[in-house]
């Protein structure tokens, strides 16, 4: 066992047995090797990463091989989602050195920290000799080898505002996002969805920003009287085709719901199977708010299903008895890729075979038509290096509505088969070895969640995404907040344990989950945690000089060789994009003047680039838009506030903020100036419909209140 047997997280505990002498990244090892003089190997990566597993069994567990590491280096494992701020470093070093990004990532650091080379897999003849190659340039050749390190290093120090050359823009209008929109357009798979080729991820904050362009425009159209605006119908049709095809390809778990991280093609076919909680989480929150846009019956009827499935998948499996929920599940089990998810022709014959299907009428036909629902092929319709000889991913080529067509059944009937088939599937799939489970709760990704489930509890009325979603809320405040300190929060929790002092990423994700809350409970308690996580934000991650919040705190804790402000979106919104966001709503929610002007002043660092990089701002570019055009406030008073502010939610209006309580005193003893002097006119309940600080007349109905919106 090396060092790594004291650690809690599941990707480091799975090399605690390698020879490599592995180190955990702390101060005590770090002036270890300063002490020594001796170079650093940090190699990052994650549990339910694929080319980690392989390089592990390659190489680190290769004795010849771990000798020459330990000889030569000081060897420290990272687990990325324990050290966002170590792998964000390191990976833009490698970047800077022409190296296509992705993990695992190895890189090879001076005795400082400071790196000067770096990669991601390699096979282990070409691991063993870069090794013994960099090991010994170290020792004859350290002059090169500090130098190249010190201008990687000075790089790395230059603000993203200086590298990108990024200057305010002060004059926010719509032709920045009509180019947004002509540069997302030129990317989008008209065939497939999604936007770009293979591989494709779900990015879901692309669908939301491309959803709030649409919103933007529809009311465009109505102000000018027109009848529609052409760009309305591609967006529409390409978020629809996406969410279509994501839902019945590969990448979806066709038996038990949720989705893996990516598919490898452009067809959403094979997935990369490893399932993370992030993704789930957001896209709860895109099939959401699909449901609520869309007219059509059936495709309501899809995303309603989705979010189920989905839920009932994160539930049965990443659900720890606390109330949070786990970080992620592996792809591999049993040594091969997707084991867990596939099924050979002689396994599917196997359970018709052996179990009685009640809506079954010909056991044979049955067996047929699940095949060709399923795309499920004698020879296997999907080979890889590492995965079951004859293996077929279940996935559709066609909705359900076409499939039952073209196969003269009834659609009741075929989705009653299909509930059945799922449900057969699942329990004999139950019995088999389980993925890897990374069991760390992060306090980032389940803030996602809190607010996916309120997404979801809004669409669909439902209370169960309510409860779910107070659930994980009061998780994270009794488990991963400070005992003294209440608003000094934890990155990560595991075996009873908070540690790792929160991120901004962990602030801003979880102040807007709490946003999220408050306007679905109406508990006072979520908009004052947000508020108070808020200015704790302020005060230890801003930076007053560049008016951008740095990822880590500056005012305790480890300093790296470099400090970062997280400004592009990736597969989850950057940070400084969600705290923009957090203070454009915090500031009309609490009219706070201070907080929208911060907001703005964040957005026109970056708003050139919605203009030229837009899939890189993608979220940043959801924030333009309601800088465009007035956010409605709605407040509702009365004893049917609930039912009333429920019946608002069934319209798309994604810009808007929801204050409500049950009387006009409760609105003069809150916190939210949007509560005061609003009473219940006619002993009805009342809707209050104000933007930019102006306010229409009280009215007592849904319908002329979406009229004064």
């Amino acid at each position: 066992m090396n060092q790594l047997s004291k650690s809690r997280s599941p990707y480091l505990l799975q090399h605690a047995q390698n020879p490599v002498h592995w180190q955990m990244w702390n101060s005590e090892v770090l002036e270890k090797a300063k002490e020594e003089d001796k170079p650093i190997l940090v190699s990052i990566g994650y549990s339910a990463c694929h080319w980690c597993h392989v390089m592990e069994h390659e190489s680190f567990e290769n004795e010849a091989i771990a000798k020459l590491m330990n000889e030569y280096f000081v060897c420290i494992k990272v687990d990325r989602e324990e050290r966002p701020d170590v792998d964000a470093i390191y990976m833009e070093a490698v970047q800077m050195m022409g190296v296509s990004g992705g993990w695992p990532l190895n890189v090879f650091l001076t005795s400082e920290a400071k790196p000067f080379w770096g990669g991601t897999y390699f096979p282990p003849n070409q691991w063993a000799d870069i090794v013994t190659q960099i090991g010994k340039a170290y020792q004859i050749k350290r002059d090169e080898v500090e130098e190249s390190a010190k201008k990687v290093t000075k790089v790395l120090s230059i603000s993203a505002l200086e590298r990108y050359n990024l200057k305010d823009v002060s004059d926010f209008d719509d032709s920045i996002l009509e180019k947004a929109f002509e540069k997302f357009e030129k990317h989008f798979d008209t065939e497939f969805g999604g936007v770009g080729q293979a591989p494709k991820f779900p990015m879901p904050s692309y669908y939301l920003f491309l959803l709030r362009y649409y919103d933007y425009l529809n009311r465009q159209d109505k102000e000018n009287k027109e009848i529609t605006n052409p760009i309305k119908e591609k967006i529409l049709h390409q978020v629809y085709l996406t969410l279509a095809k994501m839902e019945q390809g590969g990448m979806y778990d066709q038996i038990g719901g949720g989705f893996a991280r990516y598919s490898v093609d452009k067809e959403w076919f094979a997935p990369h199977f490893e399932k993370m909680l992030y993704d789930n989480a957001q896209l709860l929150s895109l099939y959401a708010e699909a449901y609520t846009l869309t007219e059509n019956k059936n495709q309501k009827e899809v995303y309603k299903q989705v979010i189920k499935q989905t839920t009932d998948f994160l539930l049965r499996e990443l659900q720890d008895q606390n109330g949070g929920f786990y970080s992620a599940l592996d792809a591999d089990s049993e040594g091969k890729e997707g084991k867990f998810y596939t099924w050979t022709t002689d396994e599917i014959e196997h359970i018709f075979t052996n179990h009685i299907f009640e809506n079954s009428t010909s056991q044979e036909e049955d067996l047929q038509l699940f095949k060709k629902y399923y795309s499920i092929t004698s020879k296997g319709n999907w080979e890889s290096p590492h995965a079951t000889e004859g293996a077929n991913i279940l996935y559709r080529k066609d909705t359900d509505e076409e499939f039952a067509k073209q196969n003269d059944i009834d659609l009741s009937i075929l989705k009653s088969k299909v509930n059945e088939w799922q449900s057969h599937f699942l329990k004999e799939r139950e019995k088999r070895v389980r993925p890897s489970l990374d069991d760390k709760i992060l306090t980032s990704w389940n803030a996602l969640l809190i607010k996916g489930f309120c997404n979801a509890y809004s669409s669909l009325n439902d209370e169960k995404y309510l409860s779910l979603a107070l659930q994980v809320a009061e998780f994270i405040e009794n488990k991963l907040f400070d005992k003294e300190d209440r608003n000094k929060l934890y990155h990560t929790f595991k075996d009873e344990t908070a540690e790792i002092d929160a991120f901004l990423e962990d602030y801003a994700l979880l102040i807007e989950a709490y946003i999220s809350l408050y306007q679905v409970c109406f508990d006072e308690k979520w908009i004052g945690r947000a508020d108070e996580l808020t200015k704790f934000a302020l005060t230890n991650f801003y930076d007053k000089e560049e008016q951008l919040f740095y990822f880590t705190n500056q005012n305790y804790g480890e300093k790296l060789v470099a400090q970062k402000k997280e400004i592009f979106d990736n597969v989850i919104s950057s940070s400084n994009s969600v705290m923009a966001t957090n203070l454009y709503f915090l500031g009309i929610i609490l009219e706070n003047n201070q907080y929208k002007e911060t907001s703005k002043s964040m957005l026109s660092k970056v708003a050139s680039l919605i203009a030229t990089e837009p899939r890189h701002v993608s979220n940043w570019a959801s924030l333009f838009t309601y800088f465009l055009t007035p956010t409605p406030e709605i407040v509702v008073v009365g004893k049917e506030y609930k039912k009333v502010v429920q019946e608002i939610s069934t319209y798309y209006i994604p810009n808007k903020i929801v204050a409500a309580t049950e009387s006009e005193e409760n609105g003069e003893n809150s916190l939210l100036p949007l509560l005061e002097m609003r009473p219940a006119i006619n002993n009805e309940t009342t809707i209050y419909v104000c933007k930019n600080r102006m306010c229409q007349l009280p009215v007592n109905s849904v319908e002329e209140a979406l009229k004064q919106m």
